[in-house]
């Protein structure tokens, strides 16, 4: 079973090279993020024709989140339970209604969708970037990240198998940034953000690519600019967090740098993990 994970930054513009994607690699299932769309705008032709069922929860242009899968989709979750999100006018929307005293929840936006494919309860997730520290983006980054820590501890057991994946928009280590000096006083890799991800693994949860992976220099983000993916100039933020159960099925893992090269590329490349059966 091929589970991947991919912050396509746009399914609409990038929707011809996912469905390259899928039948080059033929992923059972597949997490994607960013995919900037209402629900009634997914395209859920294509992936059917692909073989794929689509669950996707989104608002428009912005954030978004999706499952295609090929074995199954079933107990669908989105936005952790807590009912539909906004339709978010604009991505300065949290900064505004601070200004105006208003209530912030991490439920606000389109970010996390789960449903169990093939026996496993996978969860996309798309984590707020934070921009800068000590903005009510960075403190918003920090509240879903709790959010997302109750909804583990008071839904789900690790004891069952559970991947969860996407673009937690955190390099969890020093050898997840190919400069930590370009990075300091920076989000991403600032202690409470790293402190978040830990409470993931003390819950219960595995890095499954670092499993089969333990060498610095491996990215999976490349800013559009200066040529940094050539350069080599990148982080590790998208990740794939499986439970024991699935950590013990994990025989392999990568990150497809191809994908992220050629004609209009995300500025993501694709994750997989293969499971045994």
């Amino acid at each position: 079973m091929r589970v991947a994970t991919w912050n396509v930054n746009s399914l609409k513009a990038r929707m011809d090279r996912v469905e390259e994607w899928l039948t080059l690699r033929a992923p059972d299932v597949l997490m994607m993020q960013e995919t900037k769309l209402a629900d009634e705008a997914a395209p859920e032709m294509p992936f059917r024709m692909a073989g794929y069922e689509l669950l996707h929860h989104g608002e428009g242009r912005w954030n978004g989140v999706a499952i295609a899968s090929r074995v199954g989709i079933s107990d669908v979750v989105t936005n952790f339970g807590d009912g539909p999100v906004r339709r978010s006018p604009g991505p300065d929307t949290i900064v505004e209604a601070v200004e105006a005293e208003a209530s912030i929840t991490p439920s606000d936006e389109a970010r996390m969708a789960s449903a169990v494919c093939g026996g496993i309860r996978f969860v996309s997730i798309y984590a707020p970037n934070g921009r800068a520290l000590d903005t009510p983006f960075y403190r918003a980054k920090l509240a879903w990240f709790d959010r997302l820590a109750r909804w583990l501890r008071e839904t789900q057991s690790p004891d069952d198998p559970i991947v969860i994946g996407g673009d937690f928009n955190v390099a969890p280590e020093d050898m997840d940034v190919y400069d930590m000096a370009a990075y300091v006083d920076s989000t991403h890799v600032s202690a409470p953000e790293r402190a978040a991800m830990a409470a993931l693994r003390d819950w219960g949860l595995v890095d499954a690519y670092r499993m089969h992976h333990p060498e610095p220099g491996k990215f999976s983000w490349w800013d559009y600019r200066a040529g940094n993916f050539h350069k080599g100039l990148g982080m590790r933020i998208d990740h794939l967090y499986v439970t024991r159960s699935v950590a013990g099925r994990c025989v392999g893992a990568e990150i497809d740098r191809d994908a992220r090269k050629g004609k209009l590329p995300s500025d993501h490349a694709p994750m997989w993990i293969d499971l045994a059966d």
